[in-house]
């Protein structure tokens, strides 16, 4: 996943505590299986990397979230370091604990890993954290607001996280809460950025000029699935709702740019820590 733009309120009373679209990108030769529950562990929504195991974004019937992105440093890029997918899976299938609790017991060996970001949450604690291996602070927790995350760190000024954390924005403040298929058209956005805006993390221009979409295409690398997500506060009731549109129906033959769409809405129940 090198996209993750959303709006988080903890404090919301009734309507979206928090409103999501991210985006996954992968080599096309990766196997991966579409948003769907998982067979093997109960309560688990989330699409499956079949090559590591994990999942780069998923939700429980619990109530809990996580997702993932890499940090972009090809010059640390270790072939033997364990998978980050299993990240956000460990989370989701483990005991439940606290969204700090778990990024704290993780920061003392996250080291092994190459670079990632990793958010993790619990709705009905009201929590979200935040805690990236290559950056020089502990894992914390996300205050409101609007946020976003690509390949650096959280808020890192890359200009289609900006782009696409202001247009999510003025969506999720509008007075008619948006429709996560609009959240999803929202991050098919093919738009490069200037050659000046670009930043600098280590690979050729040409390649750093692709990667600036917010929608990728290249021959053999690209966005292969967007999420959208919204849990939102009814009464007494957490409700999630998730949308996936993916280049994968689940037969392993892909169609580019990705059409096949899939929406799961639940209510949520709190499972005791």
């Amino acid at each position: 996943m090198c996209l993750i733009v959303f709006d988080w309120r903890p404090g919301a009373d009734d309507g979206a505590l928090l409103t999501l679209a991210a985006n996954r990108d992968e080599y096309f030769s990766r196997l991966s299986a579409p948003l769907d529950w998982w067979p093997d562990q109960t309560g688990v929504l989330a699409g499956r990397d079949l090559v590591g195991g994990g999942t780069w974004l998923g939700v429980s019937r619990d109530g809990r979230f996580a997702a993932l992105t890499n940090f972009r440093a090809p010059h640390a890029w270790r072939a033997d370091a364990p998978s980050r997918g299993a990240l956000v899976a460990g989370y989701l299938t483990g005991p439940a604990v606290a969204p700090l609790d778990y990024l704290n017991a993780l920061a003392g060996h996250a080291a092994r890993y190459n670079g990632f970001n990793l958010i993790v949450g619990d709705l009905f604690r009201r929590e979200l954290a935040w805690y990236c291996n290559r950056a020089d602070r502990a894992p914390g927790l996300l205050p409101p607001g609007a946020h976003g995350i690509s390949n650096a760190v959280l808020d890192t000024p890359w200009p289609k996280l900006v782009r696409k954390r202001a247009e999510l924005s003025a969506l999720a403040e509008g007075a008619r809460a948006p429709s996560l298929e609009t959240l999803v058209e929202l991050m098919r956005d093919p738009r490069v950025a200037a050659d000046e805006a670009l930043p600098s993390t280590g690979i050729a221009l040409e390649r750093e000029r692709a990667l600036s979409a917010a929608f990728i295409e290249t021959p053999d690398y690209g966005t292969r699935g967007t999420t959208a997500l919204r849990a939102a506060i009814r009464g007494a009731t957490l409700e999630l709702d998730i949308v996936e549109r993916s280049d994968d129906d689940g037969s392993h033959r892909l169609t580019r740019p990705g059409s096949h769409q899939r929406r799961y809405a639940f209510i949520a129940e709190p499972s005791p820590y």
